[in-house]
């Protein structure tokens, strides 16, 4: 479970994004800190258990730091205001598809899948799907998986024509166009103080391992 004092601190840090208020207040932000890798301490441990390439990762493999990387940005604020773990074999710097948790008051989710992938691993999602497009839609219109995933595969970030070497025939045309291969759950404030919540984002991403295996596959290819 995530504590009440760690949503406390991320909604007034969303209100007061500055160096000066965080320097004041960093005690509070190593407490919220601790709070969530304790959690994704846990998850490394829960998913390890029916997902092998999970269970070696270290706590610095599936954590981000807190600064936003300004360079290119319009917006200047330095801080993010979700503290997030990512679960990919090889860490969070691989190119592995894999199960993510955002944890931000009134905006929490988790995910899986492989988002944004280079055009080489994404061409190679792409002819796996094509090749193997009945396992695909196996996966995806299971009971279990979309009882977790209502919305299904998120059809978002979509080409507008077919990409090269595909036509608009083909059977498969919707996901070939996509970009990005990933599920959403939301998850409310009260669900992340709950405390099962380990468990129940652990059984969330267990329903999403088949298309993250599907999408590895891939990228073996």
């Amino acid at each position: 479970m995530i504590g009440k004092s760690t949503l406390q601190f991320l909604t007034a840090l969303k209100k007061n994004n500055s160096k000066e208020w965080f320097d004041a207040n960093r005690p509070k932000y190593e407490s919220a800190k601790a709070d969530v890798y304790a959690t994704i301490e846990k998850l490394v441990k829960a998913i390890g258990a029916y997902d092998k390439d999970i269970a070696p990762l270290q706590l610095k493999d599936c954590t981000f730091r807190i600064n936003r990387d300004i360079r290119f940005a319009k917006d200047k604020t330095p801080y993010k205001t979700n503290i997030a773990g990512y679960f990919a074999k090889g860490g969070k710097k691989s190119d592995a598809a894999g199960y993510y948790m955002h944890i931000e008051p009134g905006a929490a989710f988790v995910a899986a899948g492989c988002w944004w992938p280079e055009p080489k691993h994404l061409a190679a999602i792409r002819q796996e799907i094509d090749y193997n497009f009945e396992d695909w839609q196996k996966i995806t219109s299971t009971k279990k998986f979309k009882s977790a995933f209502t919305e299904g595969v998120a059809m978002k970030d979509t080409l507008q024509r077919a990409p090269k070497g595909y036509d608009e025939e083909n059977p498969a045309i919707e996901f070939l166009k996509l970009k990005s291969f990933v599920v959403y759950k939301q998850l409310t404030d009260a669900e992340l103080m709950h405390k099962d919540l380990v468990k129940q984002i652990a059984a969330v991403f267990n329903a999403a391992k088949p298309m993250v295996d599907f999408l590895n596959t891939a990228e073996q290819g």
